[in-house]
């Protein structure tokens, strides 16, 4: 059995606060003047990337589905379809009963009244724990243990899209987005697996949400700017963003022989978790880059897909990076916001679009160099807001 199996993107599925789909993507990613879409208001003094109205029932048709769906959930099964009919593949049982399907999931979403109760009896209350304790007990709805497991999101998929092979959740920031990538193409590699949806999603528009993310001082609160421009920001530089995004891989092989459309090939992957307490990130970043690119010597006709947080210090590291190898690079959470779990997918879709059309799309921001060059490869990265840091080469199909 051969086991260095090239693995291929065949399909994407999109949608953000800019709208939905590959092309309506790229046409925003090349508009003559940027203009995200963001909300600085329903979360004052904290901006996000919000979403615009959602027809849900395009790619969930049931309302029985979607009612019991949490936002996150829609969002992921919605791309999801979107992913499956731009691969062709939707609807095919013979193709979607064997696919594997790999999702980077949250926590879920929670029920804010009861947390804000919390919130507020801690305030005044010595015994948190016997506080928390009753409270809990006695104000949360059975139902939502249930809805809040994060492997439902694959559960929904599965309903919806029957895609009913093998099935696996990550969770926890952005590593979850990278080890979802990095096991789906393991496993194709090795021949373990012939075809796989991966992604995640992510639903800024939620308090508590907003308030992981405060709780680390880890939000902006100034407003929304470019995000290679926050390191003199009020907060701690993150933007949010709504959105959710799932590719299909397939092997080579498997891709040729049914004829499907290659976006992109995964040539090389990298993806670490260092201690950044004892290793500095400008090091991890460096030895990263250097294993991604193998033996390519990258210049004027390689791109930077950047997934960077806008996170102080964190963010300035990555940049100097680029600047330092003279790399024409893209922050994409400039105009997406940051997705935590799925904003490493994000990253990977963004630049295997530019792949198929072998261009980069326009700079984001006056940090950022034009690019006129035919695209010869792309590097996507994304550097965790407080861990977990992962590169991907991809060069044309």
């Amino acid at each position: 059995m051969q086991k260095n199996h090239s693995v291929v993107i065949t399909g994407i599925g999109l949608i953000s606060s800019l709208g939905e789909g590959v092309e309506k993507h790229w046409e925003m990613l090349n508009a003559s003047s940027l203009s995200p879409r963001i909300d600085s208001e329903s979360f004052s003094p904290y901006t996000v990337h919000a979403l615009g109205d959602v027809d849900w029932s395009k790619q969930i048709p049931k309302r029985s589905d979607q009612r019991q769906m949490e936002t996150w959930q829609r969002l992921g099964t919605y791309a999801a379809g979107l992913a499956l009919d731009d691969a062709g593949v939707k609807g095919d049982l013979s193709i979607t009963s064997t696919m594997d399907m790999i999702v980077g999931a949250g926590g879920g979403e929670r029920d804010v009244n009861v947390d804000v109760e919390i919130l507020n009896k801690g305030r005044t209350t010595t015994d948190r724990g016997v506080m928390l304790n009753a409270t809990l007990s006695t104000e949360l709805r059975p139902t939502l243990f249930l809805a809040q497991l994060s492997n439902l999101l694959a559960g929904n998929i599965s309903i919806v899209h029957k895609v009913i092979g093998s099935s696996r959740s990550f969770m926890g920031e952005e590593g979850s987005g990278l080890a979802a990538l990095m096991v789906a193409i393991a496993r194709i590699r090795s021949g373990q697996s012939t075809h796989a949806l991966v992604g995640g999603s992510y639903n800024a528009q939620h308090y508590d949400m907003l308030l992981g993310q405060e709780l680390g001082q880890l939000l902006k609160r100034d407003g929304w700017s470019p995000v290679w421009q926050r390191e003199n920001c009020l907060g701690g530089g993150l933007v949010t963003g709504s959105g959710g995004v799932f590719l299909v891989l397939e092997s080579a092989e498997y891709a040729k022989k049914r004829g499907a459309n290659i976006y992109a090939v995964i040539s090389d992957f990298v993806a670490d978790q260092t201690n950044r307490k004892k290793i500095p990130i400008e090091k991890t970043l460096d030895t990263i880059l250097e294993r991604v690119k193998g033996n390519a010597l990258l210049g004027q006709n390689d791109l930077i897909i950047s997934g960077a947080s806008g996170v102080k210090g964190i963010t300035g590291a990555e940049k100097t990076l680029w600047d330092k190898n003279k790399l024409a690079y893209r922050g994409i959470s400039t105009l997406f916001g940051h997705w935590r779990e799925a904003q490493f997918p994000l990253a990977l879709a963004l630049g295997a679009m530019a792949m198929k059309k072998k261009q980069s799309f326009k700079a984001l921001s006056d940090d950022e160099q034009p690019f006129d060059g035919n695209l010869e490869s792309v590097i996507v990265s994304t550097v965790g807001a407080t861990r977990a840091e992962g590169m991907a080469r991809l060069i044309a199909g």
